[in-house]
Formats: structure tokens, sequence, C-alpha cells
């Protein structure tokens, strides 16, 4: 059998649930009009609850069409790129869906970017309306960009009456300590509070003709390394992803699941799950802004919570957390596990405590979110499970266009209808991620991995030097060049350094200018990182060294510099 036959035979067929098909039909329609028959159908269920706050599908689908109605008048086409810079909350999947109606291309921003990062993500998609969370405004402005709408929301607007003065307090410290602007600052040309548009226009958005090859939402990712670049993902990719998770797991009834909707919704993972999978299939999300364990556990057990996604970091702090015996976790349908890679502690401790399995998902922005599962019960330790169906997925050499036989390490590369169409703006990275194997395009993942005889994937480590604390990702290079920015910094590596609680912490070590030395701290070095990176990014860790090791053409030898942290534990 040769190596292409031994893949595109879909070994992993066989560990399929009896209830999985082999082969998906995609509806050939866009996620909008699925919104429209999902909230059709649904109409009486609740959709979204937020703190004790129910909206109904009828309402959410009121207020989608109200907003849409206002971003067109406000001159919102469709092809427009709009910004989304918003803690989870109703709001989050109101503007998206809103936008979604007129065509318009939805950019989400992490709310830990500072104002450089953000810069560079609303200038290369070339945003001219934001959505955004007031108390996050302010480092929008820092940008200096001009934008035709800015639209402010506050976190209070969806929560109960009687109970919005919970709305300071569900907010993380980091978010505590930032004001909302100035109530004056709405009389600015083009500003607006969200709350007015959905009060001040009619459910009447315009019909705009879209298809499944048309932009739903760009989403920015390094890949592997560098500037983050804008993902372009087509409503034919979100179509195929919800179809094929749902082939996955057909033990979940549309119309009669409750999820927590924990995950960022910035994130791909907390996308997906909430703003596409849940909604388009009719389920229950319950919000949670900033959780915190004790209000995790609560909404879990008060919601009747059926299925449940979250990073392993969560896991791992949940194993060890005194009041975790509070859920019977044994009434989950699945708990699903991803964002990292799960440590088998974690995953062998987790199922003492709970007496329940953790199952892996393997997927990338790229795709949407997913496209590997572990079948419901089936468990690997180790492995992020097999190809979903309708997924292909293979292991290619690194360097050549070509498929290697079982067992071997190589880099995993997939195929289907969920892959994204490209790079925004940059046809050579589309290029450079792709892999043409006997006519078939292939992505390559960026990931080494192998697959054993069932189909089962193992993933090993990253192809380049990406550094993931907590789910996030984190390039080493970037972080490098921000240091060694500092003046009296003469040169820096940066790697990551495994940590059971958080996947991995972030290490630099340095060399200062020859009177730097003794002048300048770890905590010197942090400070001058705040302002310049995503707080996640600084390094919890700094060690001052008199050299870093070099490649053979003079660049930083990351390699090394693992090695050295591994021959030191």
């Amino acid at each position: 059998m040769t190596q292409k036959s031994v893949y595109l035979n879909r070994p992993w067929l066989s560990s399929y649930l009896p209830s999985a098909p082999h082969e998906i039909e995609v509806p050939k329609i866009s996620v909008t009009e699925a919104f429209n028959q999902a909230t059709e159908k649904w109409k009486d269920k609740t959709a979204l609850m937020f703190y004790g706050r129910k909206i109904s599908y009828k309402e959410l689908r009121e207020k989608v069409d109200r907003l849409a109605t206002a971003f067109a008048d406000l001159g919102v086409k469709k092809g427009d790129r709009i910004a989304v810079l918003l803690l989870n909350s109703p709001e989050y999947i109101i503007a998206s869906y809103a936008a979604f109606k007129l065509g318009a291309v939805v950019t989400a921003v992490s709310p830990v970017y500072v104002s450089s990062e953000i810069k560079h993500q609303l200038e290369d998609a070339g945003v001219e309306t934001i959505v955004c969370q007031d108390i996050l405004y302010e480092a929008v402005e820092k940008t200096g960009i001009k934008f035709k709408n800015v639209i402010l929301t506050n976190i209070s607007e969806s929560l109960p009456k009687l109970t919005k003065f919970v709305g300071k307090t569900i907010l993380s410290a980091v978010y505590q300590k930032m004001a909302a602007p100035a109530p004056e600052i709405l009389a600015r040309e083009g500003f607006h509070k969200l709350v007015d548009l959905i009060k001040k226009y009619p459910p009447n958005p315009p019909k705009v003709d879209i298809g499944p090859e048309d932009l739903i939402t760009l989403p920015y990712t390094g890949g592997t390394t560098g500037q983050p670049k804008g993902v372009m993902l087509s409503h034919g990719n979100v179509m195929a992803s919800v179809a094929i998770y749902k082939a996955a797991n057909m033990f979940l009834e549309d119309g009669n699941e409750t999820i927590i909707g924990l995950m960022p919704f910035y994130h791909a993972g907390g996308q997906f799950n909430a703003v596409f999978y849940s909604i388009l299939c009719g389920y229950k999300i319950s919000i949670l802004t900033t959780p915190e364990p004790d209000e995790l556990l609560y909404t879990i057990t008060n919601q009747k919570a059926t299925f449940f996604i979250s990073a392993p970091s969560l896991y791992e702090k949940l194993k060890d957390y005194e009041k975790t015996d509070r859920v019977n976790w044994q009434k989950f349908k699945i708990i699903t596990s991803g964002g990292d890679a799960l440590n088998e502690y974690t995953a062998r401790d987790w199922e003492v405590r709970t007496g329940t399995k953790l199952h892996e998902v393997y997927g990338m922005t790229e795709f949407v979110c997913l496209s590997h599962c572990v079948p419901l019960g089936k468990v690997k330790i180790g492995s992020v499970g097999t190809p979903m169906p309708g997924v292909l997925a293979a292991i290619a050499d690194q360097d050549k266009d070509e498929f290697i036989p079982i067992g071997e390490l190589g880099e995993l590369v997939v195929h289907g209808p969920l892959v994204t169409k490209g790079y925004w703006k940059n046809p050579q990275a589309t290029k450079d991620s792709e892999a043409i194997i006997d006519g078939m395009t292939w992505w390559r993942t960026g990931d080494l991995a192998s697959m054993d005889e069932e189909g089962y994937f193992f993933i090993y480590d990253r192809k380049r030097d990406l550094i993931k604390y907590k789910g996030l990702r984190v390039y080493a290079r970037e972080v490098e060049e921000i240091i060694k920015s500092h003046p009296k910094i003469k040169e820096v590596g940066v790697v990551g350094v495994k940590d059971i609680k958080v996947g991995q912490n972030v290490k630099a070590f340095v060399v200062l200018e020859s009177d730097a030395r003794g002048n300048l701290s770890e905590e010197d070095i942090r400070e001058y990182c705040k302002d310049k990176m995503a707080s996640y990014k600084i390094p919890k860790i700094v060690e001052f060294v008199g050299e870093i090791p070099k490649t053979d053409i003079g660049k930083v030898s990351r390699r090394d510099l693992r090695e050295e942290e591994e021959a030191q534990k």
C-alpha cells in the first residue's frame, strides 16, 4: 500500500461512533440564512443566559435585525471589515450576526491587546467601523486610527435590571481598573451607543445576497511566527465546520443542549463553539465574562449544562480545587479539552477526581476551529483523536511535498471544506502553508505529529517556536524584538518553559550592554514591556546570560536555549 493510499483510505473510520457518518453534506447556504432558520425554529427557546438575564432566540433575532438595520444606515456594506473588541457578552453575538447580515466581515480583537497590537490588526484589515467595550476604548483611541463609526457598549446593558450593580463585580481585577470614557465622547461625530442603536432602528435590515464563498470573519493569527496575519474564512468554511462537528457528535441534540460560554469569544475556540456552532444548533449558551471557579461551578449546576469545553489550564486548576466536587461531572454528555496540549498527568488526575475522561480536540484558526476530536469514550491518552467526518489528514515530510509512513514523525497536513481560503493580502504566506501532493492541496499546520495504525493522531511539538500560555499564542520573535529595543539590552532569546499549570511560561535569556550590568533588573525589563505587548506575552522568567547561542548563520538558536533549560532541571 502506498503512503498516499494509507491516508486516503482513512484508517480512523473504524474508530468512529456507529452514529457518525463517513461522509458529510455541507448545506449550500450562508451563515446568515442558517441563523434565520435557527432563530425561527427555536424562537421560543432560550438562546443566551447572562447572569440571570434570559434572551430567547426570538429576541436575539430582533436585536440582530435592529442592529443590522443601524449598521446599514451608518454605511456598512457587504465586504466591509468590522472590528469587534468585546468581552464575552450577548452584545458580542448580536454585533457579529448584525455584521454577517450585511455581508460584512468581522475581525475579532483580543481585549488584552495593547494599542500597537490593535493598530496593526485594524490597519491591516482596513477597518472603518468598530464595536468596542467602553472600558477598552482607551487603547483603541491611542492607535490614532480615524474611524467612520465607533459603537460603544457597557457590560451592564444585557444584565437583569435588578442586578445591574453586579456589572462591575463580574469583571476580573484587570478590567475593574479600567474606566469607561466620559459620556461626552458620544457627542463626537460617528460615535454611538450600541443599546441606543438597537432601540432606535426597526428590525428591517436590507436583503443582501451572500454566498458560501463570501468572507465572514478575518481572525488574526501568527500561524507559527511573525506579525499576526488575517485568516480569510468564508460562510462555506463555517457551515462546513458546523456540519463536520455535528457529524462527529451525533449524541448532541439540536435545540436541547446547554453549554457554558467561558472560552474567549475572540478566540477560535470560543467563537466557533458559542457564536457559530451552538447558535446554529439551537443550544442555550450561559455566558461568563471573566469566570472565576466558584461562579463557573455554580453556573454549571444552576444551568444544568450538558456539554463542556475548555483549555487544559482550567482542568489543571479544577482538579485540585476544593469545591470541584460540587458539580456532578458525570452528568455531562462529553467534556472536551482544546486550545493547547493536554498534559497526561492532568488527564489522569482529572479522571480520578471526577470519574470522567477528558476528550481532546485539535484545530487551528485556519480551520475555523477544529479538524480532529476524540470519539466519545474512545480516549487514548496523549492523542488529539481522529480527523472528523469530511476531513482528511496525513503526515507529510516537513520540507518536501510527500507523505511519510505511519508511525513516523512529520508535519500534520489537513484537507477539507473547513480549510481557510488563505491569508489576507499575503499570497506568499498562503503558498508557504500549502503542500501539493498528487494533485491535492493540503494545509501545513506547522505541528509535528504522527498517526498510529488506528488513525489516531499525536501532536509532539511546534514546527517552529510558538509558545502557548493558557492556550494563548506567544511568538518568540515578537517578544525578542520588543525586548531588544531596550537601549540597555544587547541580545535576547525567548523560549517557552513547560509549566503544568499554564502550559508554557515565557522565558527570556538576556545579554545586557556592558554599562547596564548590575543596573537593570528582571522587573525593569517586565516594566519596559508593559505598554508594548499584551500581559500574557511578557516574560514570566528573565535570566541574564553572557551570550546567546547562535546558528551557523548568526540566528538565535532557540533549540539550544531549550536544551540548556532542560539540562538545568
